[in-house]
């Protein structure tokens, strides 16, 4: 089993779909837990869905259960809780949401997990990532960057 990951912060369009392109996955998911704010340009949730099946041929779900909660994120974003206070935080929460069993592998089959930010390392997609391919046979995960 394939499993991407990607961000749309700091990325073109056209560098973000040319990713998705050539990874040849099947579909995206969103794991945000906003995906309607201005702020996200063209990864704007009902924009998202037409330029991926248009540009990429991409099926689009979002699961807010694969998503941090806002208390959760404004500890990190703006009260400054630290990434490893957040990582244990969220990994807990998935833990606590039993996602392992609750998510389908046939979803996230050679599927990307889609977060705004763009490197990896301190996003939720890499967490939710990893937690799968430790509970799950045969992951193997590639961050589109």
């Amino acid at each position: 089993m394939k499993l991407y990951t990607i961000g749309f912060t700091k990325k073109s369009a056209e560098k973000f779909f040319t990713l998705l392109r050539a990874s040849r996955a099947e579909s995206l998911v969103d794991v945000r837990l906003n995906n309607v704010s201005q702020l996200a340009g063209f990864a704007k949730r009902d924009d998202l869905k037409y330029f991926l099946r248009e540009l990429c041929g991409m099926a689009y779900t979002h699961r807010p259960d694969l998503a941090p909660t806002q208390p959760m994120l404004d500890d990190y974003k703006k009260q400054g809780s630290g990434w490893a206070a957040y990582e244990d935080r969220f990994l807990e929460l998935m833990r606590h949401r039993g996602v392992e069993d609750t998510v389908s592998r046939e979803l996230l089959d050679n599927a990307v997990l889609l977060c705004s930010e763009d490197k990896p390392h301190h996003c939720h997609r890499r967490l939710v990532a990893e937690y799968l391919a430790e509970r799950w046979d045969d992951v193997t995960v590639e961050h589109l960057t």
